[in-house]
C-alpha cells in the first residue's frame, strides 16, 4: 500500500495519524479546536513530537472544550507551564486560551466555527494532485486569508504555515500526493474509518 513519504516514515503513530486522519473532512468544532491548538503547539517543532503529546494536551485542555478553556486563569496558565506532558511555552499556552475566546466569538456570529472556516474554500475540499512532496505548497492564498482573518478576530500562533497546516490536517484540502491510497479515498469522498 503506497503512502505519503512522511507517513511511510516507519513511525507507527505517524502512519495511523496519515492513513485514519490527516486530509479526513472534519466538520466538528471541538476537533477544529484540537487541531488549531496541536499545530499552533507544532510551531517550530515537529509534528510527531505533538502527536506523542496530544493525550496530555487532551488532558491539559479539558478534553479541547473551548468554552471550558476560554475561562482558564493565569494561576491555571501558570501550573500549565509545569506540565511535561505538553510544550510548556507560556506564550503558546496563553495564545491556546486567547484563542479559545476567539473561537467562542467566531461561534457566535457565523453559528460553528466549522461554517465560518470552510468558506475560506468554498465549502468543499480542494483536490490537489501533487506527485511529490516536493510540490505541495507550506501557505496558499486561502490559507493567506484565513489566517489574516483569525489574527484579526484576535488568534495566536495562526500564520499562514500554521493555517495551512490546519486546512490539510481538517481535509480542507487534500494534499496526499497522487500514488497515496488516501488521495484516491478522499478525492472520492470514501473518508475511512472516523475517529
Amino acid at each position: 500500500m503506497k503512502r505519503c513519504p512522511w507517513g511511510a516514515s516507519g513511525d507507527p503513530l505517524m502512519q495511523e495519524y496519515h492513513d485514519r486522519e490527516w486530509g479526513t473532512p472534519v466538520h466538528d468544532d471541538r476537533r477544529h479546536f484540537e487541531f488549531l491548538v496541536l499545530e499552533g503547539a507544532q510551531a517550530g517543532l515537529s509534528w510527531s513530537l505533538i502527536l506523542r503529546r496530544r493525550p496530555g494536551y487532551a488532558r491539559a485542555f479539558s478534553g479541547f472544550d473551548p468554552a471550558r478553556v476560554a475561562r482558564y486563569t493565569p494561576e491555571r496558565v501558570r501550573r500549565l507551564t509545569q506540565e511535561p506532558s505538553i510544550v510548556r511555552n507560556r506564550r503558546k499556552i496563553e495564545s491556546v486560551v486567547q484563542n479559545a475566546k476567539a473561537f467562542l466569538a467566531v461561534q457566535r456570529e457565523y453559528g460553528s466555527f466549522d461554517t465560518y472556516c470552510w468558506r475560506f474554500v468554498g465549502g468543499r475540499p480542494r483536490q490537489n494532485r501533487w506527485r511529490s512532496a516536493k510540490e505541495v505548497p507550506i501557505t496558499t492564498d486561502e490559507s493567506d486569508a484565513l489566517s489574516r482573518d483569525l489574527r484579526e478576530r484576535g488568534f495566536g500562533f495562526v500564520g499562514s504555515t500554521i493555517i495551512y497546516s490546519h486546512m490539510q490536517a481538517v481535509g480542507m484540502v487534500n494534499d496526499h500526493l497522487t500514488g497515496c491510497f488516501r488521495h484516491a479515498q478522499l478525492r472520492d469522498g470514501d473518508h475511512g474509518p472516523a475517529l
